[in-house]
């Protein structure tokens, strides 16, 4: 593990598969300035490798994230609390922008911001024991991270106004079957290692297909159906010239695995 900045964030390359790790584990990971900047730099540094083909969110310690840090929160309205540098819709947008898969690891909580922060990531694998919920109406504020636009796309906008209005948390188990979340691990221990192995999984499949599906998947809800069938058509038709078109149908054909180089 290599620290980021200040060392809010540690990030580690283990092949193809890069692993992002909120480090304030004494504060339960909650995100203030410091850390926001850190995530940005390591984020933007996952984005810029080109050996890179899947990212892992992960907390260091027992909890992934508590949220916002409380203190700073509290400070934000007074008459001279200091502009923020980097907010957290800067982070949920770079991740919906990413060209590469993510992953999150949501152990032991996953509260109000942190709930926010891992709504544009692909795939969300939780523990049993999560404290997961959007709770921002419960602190006087409503959740303007994300969750009145990416979670109706999710959950559907019943479930949305469910979980948004109420600040309830959510079982894992509901989040699971609503499709929330995509799979639920009972031993909070191995929910990192089950969340790299998901990611794992991805970087065997073609870079430039997982990119060009993401792009698209994650435009299809605004975009009109037959330009995303038009555009779908343009992109693939772009694949077919690439040397991953051919090394996976010789792949086929011969029996064996295709080793994709994202070219």
């Amino acid at each position: 593990m290599r620290e980021i900045g200040d060392g809010n964030v540690l990030l580690h390359i283990d092949d193809h598969r890069a692993d992002v790790v909120l480090n304030r584990p004494e504060r339960r990971n909650a995100m203030n300035q410091a850390l926001l900047r850190d995530l940005r730099t390591a984020l933007e540094e996952v984005e810029a490798r080109d050996d890179v083909r899947a990212m892992v969110l992960l907390g260091e310690g027992d909890v992934f994230c508590a949220g916002m840090d409380l203190e700073m929160m509290k400070r934000r309205g007074a008459d001279d609390a200091p502009d923020f540098e980097i907010g957290r819709d800067d982070i949920t947008h770079f991740i919906d922008d990413m060209s590469v898969p993510s992953v999150a690891s949501i152990k032991g909580a996953a509260i109000a911001g942190a709930f926010e922060l891992v709504l544009p990531v692909d795939f969300r694998i939780i523990s049993e024991d999560a404290k997961y919920g959007v709770i921002e109406v419960e602190l006087g504020l409503f959740p303007s991270g994300g969750a009145t636009q990416r979670l109706p796309r999710l959950v559907g906008l019943s479930k949305a106004k469910e979980l948004v209005l109420t600040g309830e948390y959510i079982d894992p188990r509901e989040a699971n079957a609503c499709g929330l979340v995509h799979e639920v691990v009972s031993d909070r221990s191995a929910t990192d290692d089950r969340a790299r192995e998901w990611a794992d999984s991805l970087t065997e499949n073609a870079p430039l297909g997982m990119k060009h599906a993401r792009k698209l998947l994650n435009a299809a809800l605004e975009t009109p159906l037959e330009q995303g069938l038009e555009r779908e058509g343009e992109l693939g038709e772009t694949l077919t010239e690439t040397d991953d078109y051919t090394e996976g149908f010789e792949a086929q054909l011969e029996g064996r695995e295709p080793e994709f180089t994202g070219q």
